[in-house]
């Protein structure tokens, strides 16, 4: 199991009332929710294995190069152009992250990250290079590409909440998106998508995408039929596809993600933990006033173990 650990923490930080604090004080609710979403997933997945994906960097600077609207709007100073540009992130959320690293840690789940590189690609080259089945977690639909039955990748998708998540295999990507797995990264450059800064092709949705990619079979298909006065693209579209012409020549690079990182070795077995570590997760729960949250993933987790 590959959590895509921002997008949940994120989802946790929203979801569960801010009024849940620490002793000392501090909001701990994305530390709580993040826990439950954890504990849900171990009881209703039983996965052998989990992996906390890491953003070591948020917005690369080589994605920025490509498209330089990647993410802007989430920088924290807008007036810079620079990739290490702090996000924007809640406040009571920021001092909540180191701790939620401490507890992933005490409870044995590694947290993998990559020099300048997102969550989504650390998940993309553990996914096309795992031994045993995968289940991604996540809430971002770009990962809907990783989608593989042929290797038993599946995405659980969080966009509709934790109480109505949802199984992705290739049948159900495609009756839900119109489209195969393996033309997902094609479809969701033509879209375009404003919370991650890309502008997409003009007048073409998600309809428009799904038609052209049955149609000519990918991005490059698309291109080259707009670029033939025979072929049987409609005016408006083909207009469209030629005016996006230096956009779509970057946006897959953008969009597909890295399968092939080289990343830190980690042991992502769930273990029966040794009496040093319950002391450490029983002291972090006291700190931080975590107690039914950590009862719950720990009692998880503890049937899981190897």
């Amino acid at each position: 199991m590959l959590l895509d650990t921002a997008a949940l923490y994120f989802r946790a930080f929203h979801a569960v009332p801010d009024t849940v604090h620490a002793p000392n004080g501090m909001p701990i609710n994305a530390v709580r929710g993040l826990l439950d979403i954890i504990a849900r997933l171990a009881t209703e997945f039983r996965p052998t294995e989990i992996v906390a994906c890491w953003d070591d960097d948020w917005r690369p600077q080589w994605r920025v190069d490509l498209i330089p609207s990647y993410k802007a709007h989430r920088v924290a100073d807008a007036s810079t152009g620079s990739a290490t540009a702090t996000e924007t992130v809640p406040n009571a959320l920021t001092p909540q992250v180191p701790i939620i690293r401490e507890v992933l840690g005490a409870l044995g789940v590694p947290v993998v990250g990559a020099a300048e590189h997102e969550a989504d690609d650390v998940i993309g080259t553990l996914a096309s290079h795992a031994p045993i089945p995968v289940d991604v977690v996540t809430g971002d639909r770009d990962l809907f590409q990783l989608v593989d039955d042929s290797r038993d990748v599946r995405v659980i998708y969080t966009g509709r909440g934790m109480s109505k998540l949802e199984t992705l295999t290739d049948e159900t990507l495609t009756a839900k998106c119109g489209i195969p797995p393996t033309q997902y990264a094609d479809f969701a450059a033509m879209r375009g998508d404003a919370s991650d800064g890309l502008p997409g092709v003009a007048g073409v949705g998600e309809k428009t995408a799904v038609t052209l990619l049955a149609a000519y079979g990918d991005l490059d298909g698309i291109v080259a039929a707009a670029s033939d006065p025979s072929s049987t693209m409609t005016p408006r579209v083909r207009a469209g596809i030629l005016a996006a012409a230096d956009y779509l020549t970057v946006a897959p690079a953008v969009v597909k993600v890295v399968r092939d990182l080289t990343l830190p070795e980690f042991d992502a077995r769930i273990r029966s933990g040794t009496p040093e570590q319950g002391a450490e997760l029983d002291r972090l729960a006291e700190e931080w006033g975590l107690g039914s949250s950590m009862k719950r993933v720990r009692d998880a987790l503890a049937p899981l173990a190897s």
